[in-house]
Parts: structure tokens; sequence; C-alpha cells
């Protein structure tokens, strides 16, 4: 979901006007990369209190990005009924990613420690992997 989000708010980057091409259209595609990168660089990690650390960024990301579209509101630079339909993804990612912090929180406090133990997955069928990142040169 937040990927989908990601790329909905790169499209609305691209409508707003050339005034804010260097302005809130740059924020914004920032604001939407950092918040599926931090959710990536924190499941990347082994230990809970950084994967929580990263989560809360991406958090923090998305509230920029729902800022950015009471920026779209006052300015009209998008319709009503868009931004509030846009909203209401936002909100709705925002209750996924605080469900996943309290997942991290009651995982880290039920086995007392901050490592988190997880298995690799198998990476014998490099065919799975066709567009993942790891597998490119």
């Amino acid at each position: 979901m937040a990927r989908e989000f990601r790329k909905t708010m790169y499209r609305v980057a691209k409508r707003l006007p050339d005034i804010e091409k260097f302005g809130l259209a740059s924020q914004t595609r920032r604001a939407a990369l950092s918040l599926t990168n931090n959710i990536a660089e924190g499941h990347g990690r082994f230990h809970y209190l950084d994967q929580i650390k990263f989560t809360l960024q991406s958090r923090g990301s998305l509230e920029e990005l729902i800022d950015d579209l009471n920026v779209c509101e006052d300015e009209k630079y998008l319709p009503f009924e868009e931004i509030v339909s846009l909203k209401g993804e936002g909100w709705r990612l925002r209750q996924l990613i605080d469900g996943y912090i309290r997942y991290l929180r009651d995982q880290k406090n039920s086995e007392g420690s901050s490592s988190v133990r997880e298995t690799s997955p198998p990476y014998d069928d490099a065919d799975e992997f066709d567009d993942d990142s790891r597998f490119s040169i």
C-alpha cells in the first residue's frame, strides 16, 4: 500500500504548476520516496529498535505528504474531492504503519531481546526476483 501511495503522490507532483517545480513538487517526491525507503531500510535491520526507528521516520514522511495535500487544497492545485480521497488513503496507510510499529514493540517486549529472529528467504530460484535490485548489476 505504501508503494502505491508513493506512486500516486509522484503523479500528484507531476501535475503541480511550474512555479512549484522546485518547491512543493520536489518536496512531495522526496517525502514519497522517504516513505517507502525507510520501510525498506527498517525491514533490512535485525534489531527491533532499528526497525521501529525507521518505521517512525516513514510515518513522519507520510505526515509530510498529508500536509503537502493540505497545501494543494489551500492553493487549489487539485480538486477538493481528490484531496479528500488521497488523505483517506494516507490515513489508512498511517493505520497500517501504526499497527506494524505496535507489532514490532510487542515482539520486542515478548522476547526480551532487541534482536529480530528471522530466517533468510531462499535464493535458489533467481527467476522469482526478476525485478529485485539484489540481482541487478
